[in-house]
């Protein structure tokens, strides 16, 4: 049966930019706050000692214990800023766009404060660096936060219907009375095969190897091997009982979405960026709203539970599974 599909520009509408516009105000702080550090390190060159106090003990930060030279102090500080400016570029939501705001401008404001405390000392470990500094970083990240939330409202929310609503543009099959269907398809994870099939050649050689440590290395080559290969392969399933996900050579153990829970389903494109931040990597997530079996990136089944909560598994023709799906919720009072 061939399915038609339907689909409209994404780049005329407002929420398809959405993405774009809140990367880019996640990644502002961090560029204002690392040009900041680095015109305070140019006028400051000259009084910025060759070895600077960077680690405080004490009850006021009165007795400097750690100290770093001050070519690898700037190496490693601005590496910090770009990696936390990368990190919540590419992580960040709507909702805590305030908290990237809040973490550029705490990280930049101490690092400021590091240096000023440092400069035109002669010796190191006399430098103090007061608890007031934390006050002062809090404070500023405080207004930073407000101003993240308040640049929030720039960015359209994300709209629940483009997850899996089941609504009127859902895709959908047309299925006479009597007429049954079902649909399966498998798909696998390359890397997760290959990190599973080393993990199990460890087992052995773990034993071959002297009693301790190798028991312990041949057990952990078990741990990961064997819910990795299980995982590594799995056989995606939808019919009348719902949805069913299990790895391709065993039957057990299974994730099975029942019909009756099923509100709507649809399909969504998972890149790199979006299975870190919704999902917090690859492999069985759960999270506080979704679950999901997330072995690669690409097109993925969205099913919308009717307890709110979204359960999605990557998988090819994954269009397909929806239509089915839909059809079938719809035949069953669902949808």
């Amino acid at each position: 049966m061939n399915l038609a599909r339907s689909s409209t520009s994404a780049a005329s509408s407002p929420a398809a930019s959405a993405p774009l516009r809140l990367r880019a105000l996640a990644a502002l702080p961090f560029v204002l706050t690392l040009v900041g550090y680095l015109t305070v390190l140019a006028v400051w060159g000259d009084r910025i000692p060759d070895t600077l106090a960077t680690h405080f003990s004490g009850g006021g930060g009165d007795r400097a214990d750690g100290f770093t030279g001050r070519t690898v102090f700037t190496v490693v500080s601005v590496a910090l800023l770009v990696g936390f400016g990368i990190g919540w570029t590419v992580l960040v939501r709507r909702t805590a766009l305030w908290a990237a705001w809040a973490t550029a401008a705490f990280t930049g404001t101490l690092l400021v404060l590091l240096v000023r405390d440092n400069l035109d000392a002669a010796d190191p470990a006399r430098v103090v660096s007061p608890l007031t500094n934390l006050a002062l970083a809090a404070v500023v990240a405080a207004l930073c936060a407000l101003a993240g939330w308040a640049l929030s409202r720039l960015v359209p929310a994300e709209e629940a219907a483009e997850a899996a609503t089941g609504g009127p543009d859902a895709p959908r099959l047309t299925l006479g009375a009597s007429e049954v269907a079902g649909w399966t398809r498998a798909t696998t994870s390359r890397p997760l095969t290959v990190l599973a099939v080393l993990a199990l050649v460890a087992v052995p050689v773990g034993l071959v190897l002297a009693p301790w440590p190798g028991a312990l290395f041949a057990l952990l080559g078990l741990v990961i091997g064997v819910p990795g290969l299980a995982l590594a392969r799995v056989r995606v399933t939808v019919d009348r009982r719902g949805v069913t996900v299990r790895p391709s050579f065993v039957s057990r153990p299974r994730v099975r979405v029942p019909l009756d829970g099923v509100t709507g389903a649809s399909v969504r494109e998972l890149d790199t960026a979006t299975v870190l931040a919704d999902y917090g990597g690859w492999g069985y997530r759960v999270r506080a709203s979704r679950t999901g079996v997330v072995l690669h990136a690409g097109e993925a089944l969205v099913v919308r539970r009717d307890s709110g909560r979204e359960f999605a598994v990557t998988v090819p023709d994954a269009y397909t599974a929806a239509a089915l799906l839909n059809a079938l919720a719809e035949r069953h009072g669902k949808v």
